[in-house]
């Protein structure tokens, strides 16, 4: 959640930092601002609003000068206005900063700086109380030390990018428990919450650390550790294209991912899994975490590993590990995170070591946090997901998960029932046309196809703004048939799996309370039962009906979305990396 970025070089700094903040546009956000430093002086242009609006009305490419910051904020301390948007400037008007993530003893720090007088706040953030910190030990230090002493007394996590006025074009930078990296171009140089803000730029990046603090200037950077002193961190090479973060003809962002599907998956089943294989094959206690999404895919590896390779293993919702685990030196603990940034991730990974256990993360992004605080890492090889909602990435993650259990020939025909899918997309337009006036919809499934009813309800949910729950079939009778009447659309994914004759008698029993069922099957008796059915395609291996069941629940919520009038890519109130918890 937010974005930010800053720019040191010699180009129109506004221009680099505008068309910047565009692409971090998919992190989610209510108000956007801008910095430009020139002469000594800094401009300020910041107001509630999205970016094209906002930067149109303000007109912030007029702004020269070769040095600044941007930031899109999405709230959590104040209103979405003009007052509380980044970036915040200090008394003297001699240094501003934004600020991604959540400063948790900012009430403490600001009744200090009220104290030792002549500190005027304007805003109700957390984050305006590290300007004046600044600007606070810059009073008895230079301005380096004076960056890193205020970074110091913060508790929380930040992501911060600060500039000032001093006559030098440098930039301050400086992340803990949020994601920061440098992009480092030919006499300039680039901090963003993430790659593609870069992308145009360069293709070489340095994650920074967590409690790192660096210094940028056009000729480089300086990275110091958390005890001050000056540390060597590697750069990375990403080969992303920037085309590869456009729509390419598609009307949104989300319906291009789905598309690009049949094409990065053949890139995810080639990941390497070697090393990981034979961290799984080496424990027997097995404590997988995620969130929304991932979390379901983390319900299928869980599935996978008990069923396939008869070890014990527990999925757990990433926020609440701490709470209900107890790993040790005898867990491993698989973390599955589209970012690499998910902030309830992170912590509960963090818990984890403390513990002794060993981490294997599964993620998109190289460098990202996550990675940092495993033994080994498995990249999903998605290519970058710009849509709030996943897609690409949980079809990624699957394959990898599947490659983690079986051997690659069981994956081959993973690709073929993907392509196989999407030909039905004319078919789930019309169901989709549907289901967009109803106000409630269940989704049904077992076996694996509980954690993809699961998925299917939090789509359609998040990006069409209908009520949407899911139930294994077996639950039904425990409580939620009560909210079954006539006309009310149930989901059922029934598959000629084990679990099909299970799943029959659930759809028997919503129909027999008047329930409209819409059936994704391959099942001759299932079709003559629902009202409604989308054909799967032929399926050899039962337990690869995930696969193409994923990606008609995706478009089956695209098109309802779109049919609602709302757009898929930006759901409200919800961002594509959760970096606070």
């Amino acid at each position: 959640m937010c974005g930010i970025i800053g720019y040191v070089g010699n180009r129109k700094a506004s221009e680099v930092i505008t068309e910047g903040l565009k692409r971090l546009e998919y992190r989610g956000y209510d108000s956007v601002g801008i910095a430009i430093a020139e002469a000594g002086k800094i401009e300020v242009k910041k107001d509630k609003g999205a970016v094209e609006a906002v930067s149109n009305a303000l007109q912030f490419t007029s702004t020269t000068g070769n040095v600044g910051l941007g930031h899109s904020r999405w709230a959590t301390h104040g209103a979405p206005c003009k007052d509380n948007a980044h970036p915040f400037v200090d008394c003297t008007k001699k240094i501003v900063l934004a600020h991604n993530g959540v400063i948790e003893n900012y009430l403490e720090l600001r009744e200090q700086l009220k104290k030792a007088g002549g500190h005027t706040f304007s805003s109700e953030t957390d984050s305006e109380t590290i300007v004046h910190l600044v600007e606070e030990e810059s009073k008895r230090l230079p301005a380096v030390k004076a960056f890193q002493s205020a970074i110091r007394k913060l508790k929380g996590s930040y992501a911060v990018v600060c500039m000032i006025a001093d006559g030098e074009e440098k930039l301050y930078v400086a992340r803990r428990n949020s994601p920061l990296v440098l992009g480092v171009g030919k006499g300039e140089m680039f901090a963003a919450s993430d790659i593609p803000a870069m992308l145009p730029y360069t293709k070489m990046f340095v994650p920074l650390e967590e409690g790192d603090v660096a210094i940028l200037s056009k000729n480089g950077y300086k990275a110091y550790g958390p005890d001050g002193s000056e540390a060597k961190r590697t750069p990375i090479t990403v080969d992303w294209s920037i085309e590869m973060a456009e729509k390419g003809g598609y009307p949104h962002f989300m319906l291009k991912e789905i598309n690009d599907q049949k094409h990065f998956i053949h890139e995810s089943i080639a990941a390497d899994v070697n090393n990981a294989k034979t961290l799984l094959a080496r424990y027997e206690n097995i404590d997988i975490i995620a969130c929304g999404t991932s979390y379901f895919a983390g319900l299928i590896l869980k599935t996978l590993i008990t069923k396939e390779m008869r070890k014990r293993a527990d999925a757990f919702i990433a926020s609440e590990y701490q709470f209900t685990a107890n790993p040790d030196n005898r867990t491993l603990v698989i973390a599955i995170s589209q970012s690499g940034e998910t902030a309830d991730t992170v912590q509960s990974l963090k818990f984890a070591k403390e513990k002794g256990a060993k981490i294997l993360s599964l993620t998109n992004v190289v460098g990202s946090s996550i990675t940092r605080l495993s033994d080994e890492v498995v990249y999903l090889n998605a290519g970058p997901e710009i849509s709030v909602a996943a897609t690409k990435s949980f079809t990624s993650q699957l394959a990898v998960i599947y490659k983690l259990i079986f051997p690659p020939v069981r994956l081959f025909a993973i690709p073929f029932l993907i392509e196989g899918a999407m030909v039905l997309e004319n078919r789930i337009k019309e169901v989709a046309a549907k289901l967009k006036n109803k106000s409630d919809i269940f989704f049904i499934g077992r076996g694996l196809n509980y954690p993809v009813a699961m998925e299917g309800a939090l789509k359609l949910k998040e990006i069409s703004y209908l009520h949407a729950e899911a139930y294994a079939g077996g639950e039904l009778k425990h409580g939620p048939l009560s909210l079954i009447d006539k006309g009310v659309p149930v989901v059922a994914f029934a598959p000629g799996d084990s679990a099909l004759p299970k799943i029959f008698g659930n759809i028997k029993e919503v129909r027999a309370r008047g329930a409209y069922v819409i059936a994704v099957t391959d099942d001759e008796s299932v079709k003559k039962e629902a009202d409604d059915a989308i054909e799967l395609p032929k399926v050899d291996d039962p337990l690869l009906y995930p696969f193409p069941e994923i990606i008609i629940l995706q478009l089956l919520a695209y098109h309802v979305s779109v049919l609602r009038g709302i757009d898929p890519d930006k759901p409200r109130n919800l961002a594509k990396s959760v970096t606070v918890e």
